[in-house]
């Protein structure tokens, strides 16, 4: 056992793989960060309750898990929160079937609700098994036992909460050798922290990438695109990024990276028109590269043994590929004002798209495999892809439909093509306890309700995007696939729109607040995105919430999904206010609430400061916010409000402050700088006291 920063402990057995996701690492540990969190200063389990055993398999590891003890994390899970009882394999897969650990990013970390967490330093596909069996002979004392016959699958064979104290038993294929990193808490969410930090820290995203996203028909043209962007300005609807869907390459399945001149001629005079408008534009694209590609001999000799879809797949763990593939994307695009992309299709599918990705038995220069490449792809693929822009001085916030551990620095948020809005939900709550970012982007809708409770939960996640690839229209001019195609729109469409409006300026009014919240992420570790239970872990009642979540340190969002006319919110102990209303009410219990279409049950700590700014059409360079400060409670907490330029890396150098707000008995307030960054990105125009 071997301490490598405070609070965070290594342990070795045997000699670990060559490719794990620590060797492949491009962040350091912020230890300056992880100084600042109090700690005992030994390890959260004794290495004597730690068993590891050589298999024919591979490895088999067993840790303690006590009686009660709730099991979170695993990465990107949507069909669960709480694992406890659960077997989870870490296997990236884009269309997981059930609760099988199957992800678009899965993780071999987990936390407890006894405080500490647990990273397994592998690539491989690990299987765990938490508190699902007992070793022989444990259950001899239960043989007197009698238990009532069920009468539902849980009740004849499941289990919720671990009976008595059980193991979590860790399966690693084919490793004889591995590196376990146990992360002190106290607190569930301080050992997350301690992960995040551990990884490099969170990303900072630019404050334009906090701002409404919209990405255009996938078969749109240079007039379709001006005629969007036209739209979105004439109607004001508050729109800063612009994304381009797979048509406009001139080869998309595989990639040439390279524009589609007879759809988009002269495209660089289009992307300068759009700039003009203060748009930022983000590119679709995946990593399998088409012999038509500039970038196809260079990268030959340094591609897996496999083609995808007739094209190449980069090692990127090579550093000469990596150079190819980074450096044609600063030259092509970066250096001409494009502000991120889409990685897509870097997952792998075993259950629909059978030619999806390469297979577990393809062999990679650098030596790994497919199995091991499966699991480190969309990391590698997300720290290229950023070498152009860290070139370039400028921050991104960009896509991408894999990830895994260690990638909470990589400013990249999740998507996926599956839909369940549920699900979607849950994926928020989830993806914080590994430290990674999830959007429930808007697709299609079934209704105009389902369209504004999607809209209304994208706004309130880590990244706000309408996805409409697949109309040419805006949605809120017709919900219909095929008549949106046709150009048949709504009768009560400007309703509709003028709702929309609402909600993209509502999300506009947040981006000072998230900011923040990024930035406590980035320099703290704190997710800004996390589960009730992070908060609350000595509340019991939090444990199995997959429908609600903090956002920030002080907002609590409960969304709808369509054909529920009301929904049960449990809020925890303390006093809260509905953010709309400002009615007060007490935690510790659950209340029903019948929100309109327009609404959904938000609510926010008692005596917060919450910054809320004035919408901007989009987020400017130069731009500056106006705020009003929202002042709950008699006695609010003072907030520190995080400000930079907003789109650089001068961050880095120390060129920021903080803005200390405090509230005052008269109803006003006070806001007190401090820091070296000798700009300004907010004015307070009022301070308004609620009671």
């Amino acid at each position: 056992m071997e301490r490598v920063a405070n609070g965070i402990w290594k342990l070795r057995w045997g000699e670990p793989e060559k490719h794990t996701p620590t060797a492949l690492r491009e962040f350091d540990i912020l230890h300056e960060a992880l100084e600042l969190l109090p700690c005992k200063g030994e390890s959260p389990i004794d290495p004597n309750d730690i068993n590891i055993t050589t298999t024919k398999r591979g490895l088999q590891i067993e840790l303690p898990l006590q009686e009660g003890e709730q099991v979170y994390g695993f990465g990107l899970q949507l069909h669960r929160v709480n694992h406890t009882g659960r077997k989870k394999m870490i296997r990236v897969n884009s269309d997981p079937v059930a609760d099988t650990g199957d992800s678009h990013a899965p993780t071999p970390f987990y936390v407890t609700t006894s405080g500490y967490g647990v990273f397994v330093d592998t690539s491989r596909y690990a299987t765990f098994y938490c508190g699902t069996n007992l070793r022989k002979g444990d259950s001899a004392s239960k043989k007197n036992e009698r238990k009532t016959v069920g009468t539902s699958e849980i009740e004849l064979y499941g289990y919720q909460t671990a009976e008595g104290n059980r193991t979590v038993l860790v399966d690693v294929p084919s490793a004889a050798g591995i590196d376990m990193y146990l992360f002190e808490g106290p607190e569930l969410l301080s050992a997350v922290q301690r992960y995040v930090l551990f990884s490099g820290g969170g990303c900072l995203p630019p404050m334009w990438g906090l701002g409404m996203w919209y990405r255009a028909y996938s078969a749109a043209q240079k007039e379709d695109v001006m005629r969007l962007a036209d739209g979105f300005r004439k109607d004001r609807m508050p729109v800063d990024v612009f994304g381009f869907e797979p048509g406009w390459q001139t080869r998309a399945y595989s990639c040439s990276f390279l524009w589609d001149e007879e759809r988009f001629p002269n495209n660089q005079a289009m992307l300068e028109q759009l700039y003009g408008m203060n748009y930022r534009v983000n590119l679709w694209e995946h990593l399998f590269v088409h012999p038509t590609s500039p970038m196809y001999e260079q990268l030959l000799d340094f591609s897996g043994d496999y083609e995808v879809w007739e094209g190449l797949v980069p090692d990127l763990s090579i550093e000469k590929a990596r150079k190819v593939f980074a450096e044609h994307h600063l030259d092509t695009f970066v250096s001409r004002g494009i502000s991120g992309f889409k990685l897509d299709e870097c997952d792998s599918s075993d259950y629909v798209h059978s030619n999806w990705s390469f297979p577990d038995a393809a062999v990679f220069p650098s030596g790994m495999d497919g199995e091991q490449m499966h699991n480190q792809l969309g990391t590698l693929y997300q720290s290229t892809l950023l070498d152009p822009f860290e070139a370039s001085g400028r921050r991104t916030y960009s896509q991408v439909r894999s990830s895994g551990a260690l990638a909470s620095p990589y400013p990249f948020v999740l998507y996926s093509d599956l839909y369940d809005h549920k699900d979607f939900i849950r994926g928020v709550v989830n993806a914080g306890f590994s430290g990674l970012l999830w959007t429930p982007e808007v697709r299609q809708a079934s209704s105009i309700e389902d369209l504004i409770r999607r809209i209304q939960t994208v706004v309130f996640s880590p990244m706000a995007l309408l996805n409409c690839w697949q109309i040419p229209n805006p949605p809120w001019l017709q919900v219909e696939g095929e008549k949106n195609k046709a150009g048949e729109f709504m009768e009560d469409y400007k309703w509709v729109q003028e709702t929309c409006r609402e909600l993209f300026e509502l999300r506009m009014s947040l981006v000072p607040y998230l900011y923040t919240a990024f930035a406590r992420y980035m320099k703290e570790g704190v997710p800004p995105f996390r589960a009730l239970v992070m908060d609350y872990p000595d509340d019991e009642h939090t444990y199995n919430i997959d429908d609600a979540y903090m956002m920030g340190d002080s907002i609590l969002v409960a969304p709808l999904v369509t054909g529920t006319r009301e929904r049960e919110v449990y809020l925890p102990h303390g006093d809260w206010r509905d953010f709309w209303t400002h009615e007060r009410y007490k935690g510790g219990r659950a209340y029903t609430f019948s929100p309109d279409l327009k609404h959904l049950p938000v609510f926010v700590k008692d005596n917060t400061l919450l910054p809320l700014a004035k919408p901007l059409q989009y987020i400017a360079d130069d731009a500056e916010f106006e705020l009003t400060v929202r002042v709950y409670g008699s006695s609010p907490a003072d907030f520190q409000l995080y400000e930079d330029d907003g789109f650089s890396l001068q961050h880095r150098q120390g060129n920021y402050n903080w803005i200390c707000l405090s509230s005052r008995t008269d109803g006003e307030g006070l806001a007190t700088r401090r820091g070296n960054f000798a700009g300004s990105k907010y004015t307070i125009s009022s301070w308004e006291a609620l009671g």
